[in-house]
């Protein structure tokens, strides 16, 4: 079966599993949704039915949590307004893990053109991989089921989930066989991905995210770029999983356009940039939480909670939600040092939340989000 054939059979069971995904991610009010030009409209909490003393002190709250940095890159946007909004929303830094969110998008641009399927085996794209990994697909990339791990994946100090600085070079013995049994964080995997994908689209993967995502949505150019690992097979790679250089660096401002994307499935003012199919199947769970892991220290994310690189408010292996404060249909990205971008459909909201400074536990951002969610006047 050919590439295109085989995005074709993926986009009709995307249209069937999407019937069921669709009502209850769907936006309230979406008749009220802006887009920002080239400046954001700023609102009064109260004109989006924001109660503006509850959400005070929902920031108070994550502010005190959080870590050093508090609310100083927070951003908060209903209806594609921003109602809420820090002192250094400018700043740009990487993003570490929440580089992710924006590989798998590059896929997903890949599959709508018809370029590749969540199927497409990497040995078919990267003759190395046929070895060792000839099973491994997209669709294993993107959930962190592969088992792929590159040479000099040794731990470095307490760094234990695919340091390689040789991503590009598969280790002959892989965490666990066969592809899609277990699931395992890792990020030299994720930066063998980008290896394929930056192969299948035949450009890099920062030149395809800015024509197709950045610049249609009015990203400034001098507030993002996408840090690269070097050139492999006449291609800048840019980094896949957030590591080794290889990071997403971007402020809060430009991340809620992103966000604000997904919030309204792939359409931006009238136009779609990216299927609604594959925003519903991005964005859902994608690994069971009956899925084993494949690394045990580790072991407490991901099953019930992962979709395609993007972390969802699922039901986890314990019987609990990811952040149970938070409506069933929020998802969101993230990365070391509490990058967060939240997207919120039954609250038509997305937050944004960028810093240096450690990483916050679940419980943080769901009692955040439950303050959050309390000031809302409408809530649905």
């Amino acid at each position: 079966m050919s590439a295109v054939q085989h995005a074709r059979s993926w986009m009709s069971c995307a249209m069937l599993l999407s019937i069921a995904v669709v009502g209850c991610r769907t936006p309230v009010e979406a008749e009220q949704m802006v887009f920002p030009g080239k400046n954001w409209e700023v609102a009064s909490p109260e004109s989006q039915r924001v109660d503006a003393t509850k959400l005070q002190e929902a920031t108070a709250l994550l502010e005190r949590t959080v870590g050093k940095d508090g609310v100083h890159e927070l951003l908060i946007v209903r209806n594609g307004r921003v109602i809420w909004q820090g002192d250094n929303i400018d700043k740009v830094h990487g993003i570490w893990s929440f580089t992710k969110a924006f590989t798998s998008t590059t896929l997903g641009l890949l599959i709508d053109d018809g370029k590749c399927a969540l199927d497409t085996k990497a040995k078919d794209v990267l003759h190395l991989m046929a070895e060792t990994y000839p099973e491994v697909t997209m669709r294993h990339f993107t959930t962190m089921t592969s088992g792929y791990r590159a040479l000099n994946d040794e731990p470095r100090g307490t760094y234990l989930h695919g340091p390689s600085k040789t991503s590009f070079l598969p280790n002959p013995e892989p965490l666990f066989i066969p592809p899609g049994t277990k699931f395992a964080y890792w990020d030299s995997a994720m930066n063998q991905f980008a290896n394929v994908l930056t192969h299948i689209a035949g450009e890099s993967l920062e030149e395809l995210f800015q024509r197709r995502i950045a610049d249609p949505i009015g990203m400034n150019r001098s507030n993002w770029n996408w840090g690269d690992l070097g050139i492999e097979g006449g291609f800048t790679i840019n980094g896949g999983s957030g590591n080794n250089g290889g990071a997403m660096k971007i402020s809060a401002r430009e991340t809620a356009r992103f966000g604000l994307l997904f919030l309204n499935r792939g359409k931006w003012n009238g136009k779609q940039l990216l299927s609604e199919r594959w925003m519903d199947e991005a964005t859902r769970v994608q690994v069971s939480a009956s899925v084993p892991h494949g690394f045990a220290p580790r072991d407490d994310e991901g099953p019930g909670e992962y979709g395609f690189n993007w972390w969802v408010n699922g039901v986890k292996p314990d019987g609990k939600r990811k952040f149970p404060g938070a409506p069933p249909g929020t998802y969101c990205g993230a990365g070391h040092n509490n990058n967060y971008c939240f997207v919120i459909p039954e609250w038509n909201m997305v937050i944004v939340r960028l810093g240096l400074d450690g990483n916050a536990r679940d419980r943080v951002w769901s009692d955040f989000l439950a303050k959050v969610g309390e000031a809302l006047m409408n809530k649905n």
